[in-house]
């Protein structure tokens, strides 16, 4: 993979070959998505908590969208950098994702997404790749499906349902 040009917060990637991250490109583009990653974290708004976030993001068609943490005062207002990148893909037309890097300032542990950012993964499939990082590159390698397994999604609000129950007070 090569970086042929960066529009704002959109990195996009010129791919040779295969439309997935084969063996011998994996490497490149997995180290790149985590520093990518680790640049949006330099981003992060977290004046309560002092916990940096950031986020990157892979669409299917080598698009990376960064995000970080943002926090508030009323704290349940915060943003996850998961969620941040997320919803700014969704909001540019994306709906499918190859992998999600996340870094953090953590050295003694990787970095995992929370249960709501696991669950907003979880929304655009379960056998996506989510990459969690140390500051030094290291990585772990897990799906979407393997932080949130039997989960919820989009699929299981189209099934048989029964309507009539009856309230009981």
């Amino acid at each position: 993979m090569d970086c042929v040009k960066f529009s704002g917060d959109v990195m996009h990637i010129k791919e040779h070959g295969s439309r997935h991250l084969s063996q011998e490109g994996a490497e490149v583009g997995v180290k790149e998505l985590i520093q990518r990653s680790q640049e949006a974290k330099k981003q992060a708004y977290c004046p309560y908590s002092k916990f940096r976030v950031g986020a990157a993001l892979l669409t299917l068609d080598n698009s990376v969208f960064t995000g970080c943490n943002v926090e508030n005062a009323c704290y349940n207002l915060g943003v996850c950098a998961e969620r941040n990148a997320i919803s700014k893909a969704v909001s540019e037309g994306y709906r499918s994702f190859k992998a999600i890097a996340i870094a953090s300032d953590l050295n003694d542990q990787f970095i995992s997404p929370c249960g709501g950012c696991r669950q907003f993964m979880r929304e655009f499939g379960p056998n996506w790749t989510v990459y969690l990082s140390k500051p030094d590159g290291s990585y772990v390698t897990m799906t979407v499906n393997e932080l949130l397994p039997a989960s919820f999604g989009p699929e299981d609000l189209s099934m048989k349902k029964v309507f009539d129950i009856p309230n009981e007070y």
